[in-house]
């Protein structure tokens, strides 16, 4: 079966995996590939997909001007990519935020953008669009405040001092890893907020649009888009933590035929950089698109 094949690639690579896929054109229930696709999951960077919508609906809806300037100061970095990890005050306007947060997983642009858009309207939005199982507890900023907090930093440089000394076990219980403590969802409910925005159904058309847009422009290479040939197109979003690695998006084959997948998996070691699961991430992809479009979706 399908879900065995993928089961037992995620352990090759030493981890546990859930996944769902369902063709973005037909009804979720005509075909999909379901394994664990009801667990709920720690969704890290995808939260970052409801953000961009929610500050795209906005735009839209006359609330928030894209042109905004915003700037970004030493206060503001959150370390990493994009506006987090430049080294002087910058200037940028809104929409180069949402561009950065779904681009290279900016965590300074999405805290910014969050601040502006308004913290609590992103759940809102996802209980809107019937993400029931969808928990949405805070930005990129509460997330690393979390885990200073939990290690005994006093900032990110004193945690990376400390964290690679802790016993595997106390890495393991961080409350940024734990679904009931975190930003988290179910893999059937990433795919159906996919559908919805490729569908035009999360809200205005050129809303959805937008996200689309910035979702293709995603520079990581090494997760989905590995398990596909270089004509399929795949517009998605990554999430990484120590042990949890993922991503989430739309598959597109030239004769038309769209899949909307989210895969999450989990490594026995809590490290970010398994390469070996990124791959797994791409090959469980394939092989679930691989059986949908066998069936005719």
């Amino acid at each position: 079966m399908v879900e065995s094949r993928i089961r037992e690639v995620f352990a090759a690579a030493g981890a546990e995996g859930v996944l769902h896929a369902v063709p973005v054109g037909r009804a979720p229930d005509a075909a999909e590939v379901a394994v664990g696709a009801d667990e709920p999951v720690v969704i890290a960077s995808v939260f970052k997909v409801l953000l961009v919508l929610e500050f795209a609906r906005q735009v839209a809806a006359g609330q928030l001007d894209p042109r905004e300037r915003v700037r970004v100061t030493a206060h503001d970095r959150l370390g990493g990519w994009g506006t987090a990890g430049c080294a002087d005050d910058i200037e940028v306007s809104l929409r180069d935020l949402a561009y950065f947060a779904l681009s290279v997983s900016d965590n300074t642009a999405a805290d910014l953008l969050l601040a502006r858009v308004g913290p609590d309207t992103v759940q809102l939005l996802a209980k809107e669009l019937g993400l029931d199982r969808t928990r949405i507890v805070g930005g990129p900023r509460e997330a690393l405040a979390s885990m200073l907090a939990e290690v005994g930093a006093a900032d990110q440089e004193e945690f990376a001092q400390l964290y690679p000394s802790l016993p595997d076990e106390r890495k393991s219980r961080l409350g940024v890893l734990d679904p009931q403590r975190t930003n988290s969802a179910t893999p059937r409910e990433i795919t159906r907020l996919l559908r919805l925005v490729w569908r035009d159904e999360a809200g205005p058309a050129q809303a959805c649009a937008l996200v689309r847009q910035l979702m293709s422009r995603q520079v990581f290479r090494h997760r989905m888009v590995s398990g596909f040939p270089d004509e399929v197109t795949v517009a998605a979003k990554t999430g990484t933590l120590p042990g949890l690695h993922m991503e989430a998006g739309v598959v597109r084959y030239p004769d038309g035929g769209s899949y909307a997948v989210s895969v999450f998996a989990r490594t026995r070691e809590p490290t970010a950089a398994r390469t070996a699961v990124d791959s797994a991430i791409g090959a469980t992809a394939r092989i679930a698109v691989d059986f949908l479009r066998g069936q005719g979706c």
